[in-house]
């Protein structure tokens, strides 16, 4: 008896549907053996569909006559399992895809090696993004594509034209005609006062065959706790008389009691860039010395690039002549401000790297701030020939 049935499989959405496909391809001989409700289709078990299966047999006599049905029907579940296949396969290229983009992003297809070590040796000595994008962009504008392979020789030539693009401001000169007091200002905390006590220690001391100079310190820093005491200490060491003004009336006063030959050192109060209120009242104060007056702007080694984008800009008001560095002996990174620097076209006067009166400070020149940064190696002859040899200012006279 088995042997004159014929068995079938059909899935259909609803139990209904399922009977009405069974009667329509096997007619009304046909029974059903099982019934199932089933999960089709979706993405690696999401989003599935339910479904209806039923199995049954019909008499061979009435399978005959519907083979062309069972065919289709053949083609449709062969059909399905492709799609099944199908929808694994997209799922395994993703899951791929997503893998590759979580690793690290391997090293750009065609890019040289010496180029890719150049661009980490400026992103780890913190330039900043438009600075490394910069010199980049010059090296393969200027160099063969065999030589961008040149670490040596690429490394060694932006070492270069970073020097070339920092500006340095000449020192003080005390008898300069039309100078007569020295002003510092900049944040809080950036070392201002002691700076100040170095630049009055050395400069209270005359070079051989010259007049002694009459160096005084003036601070208007009286509201910070302790500040007139430390200047004050400085002062008593060197025999360098100190004032304190809190007025633009007094400043103007005691400039007018002072000598043609006498150099004044103005230490200020530290402000927050943010704080413009006050900032325009030191202002005021400091204007009092008109045209007799030469501002400089002390600026921490430490600060991030875009935080001394800020202070730049800020201080513009008091139109100072230039920066001085301070701190570099906190940092191993220096190319944040020297980005800076270069972008604004803002000169350097000093540098100062310790704490050290007077001693932790020298003039500033270009081999000084090349030397701090991390990792470039070029022959220091080769540099001072190009960028001329540093000077440390009490070389002279502590020796």
């Amino acid at each position: 008896m088995e042997k004159d049935l014929s068995y079938f499989t059909i899935e259909a959405s609803t139990p209904r549907e399922a009977l009405e496909r069974m009667r329509r391809q096997y007619g009304a001989e046909a029974k059903i053996l099982t019934h199932k409700t089933v999960r089709r289709g979706g993405l690696a078990g999401l989003f599935t569909r339910e479904a209806v299966e039923i199995t049954g047999y019909v008499p061979r006599t009435e399978a005959k006559g519907r083979k062309e049905d069972l065919e289709e029907v053949k083609k449709k579940i062969l059909a399905d399992a492709r799609r099944e296949q199908s929808l694994q396969l997209i799922l395994k290229e993703i899951q791929a895809l997503k893998q590759d983009l979580g690793r690290p992003r391997p090293e750009a297809a065609g890019t040289p090696a010496g180029l890719s070590r150049l661009e980490d040796l400026l992103r780890g000595n913190e330039f900043t993004p438009a600075f490394i994008a910069e010199m980049l962009a010059r090296i393969r504008r200027e160099f063969s594509l065999e030589d961008l392979d040149n670490f040596p020789l690429l490394q060694s030539t932006v070492l270069e034209w970073i020097g070339s693009r920092l500006q340095i401001h000449p020192p003080l000169d005390p008898a300069r005609k039309g100078v007569k007091a020295f002003v510092l200002v900049g944040p809080t905390g950036v070392g201002k006062t002691t700076t100040i006590a170095k630049l009055a220690a050395i400069y209270s001391v005359a070079p051989k065959g010259a007049a002694p100079r009459q160096v005084k310190i003036v601070t208007i820093d009286n509201y910070r706790i302790g500040a007139l005491k430390q200047i004050e200490t400085y002062a008593e060491i060197m025999r360098v008389p100190v004032a304190c003004v809190e007025s633009a009336v007094e400043f103007k006063k005691y400039l007018a009691l002072c000598g043609e030959s006498d150099f004044i050192l103005v230490d200020t109060i530290g402000r927050s860039p943010r704080d413009l209120a006050k900032l325009g009242e030191m202002r005021e104060v400091l204007d009092a010395a008109g045209s007799y007056s030469e501002i400089h702007l002390a600026v921490s080694a430490t600060t991030k690039a875009s935080d001394v984008e800020d202070i730049l800009k800020t201080f513009e008001p008091f139109r100072y002549r230039a920066v001085i560095l301070t701190k570099l002996d906190e940092t191993l990174r220096l190319g944040n401000i020297l980005s800076v620097l270069s972008s604004m076209g803002k000169p350097v006067s000093y540098i100062a790297d310790g704490q050290s009166v007077p001693q932790d400070i020298e003039r500033a020149s270009v081999l000084r701030l090349l030397m701090n940064l991390e990792g470039f190696q070029c022959p220091r002859e080769r540099l001072e020939k190009k960028f001329g040899r540093r000077e440390k200012i009490a070389d002279a006279l502590w020796s």
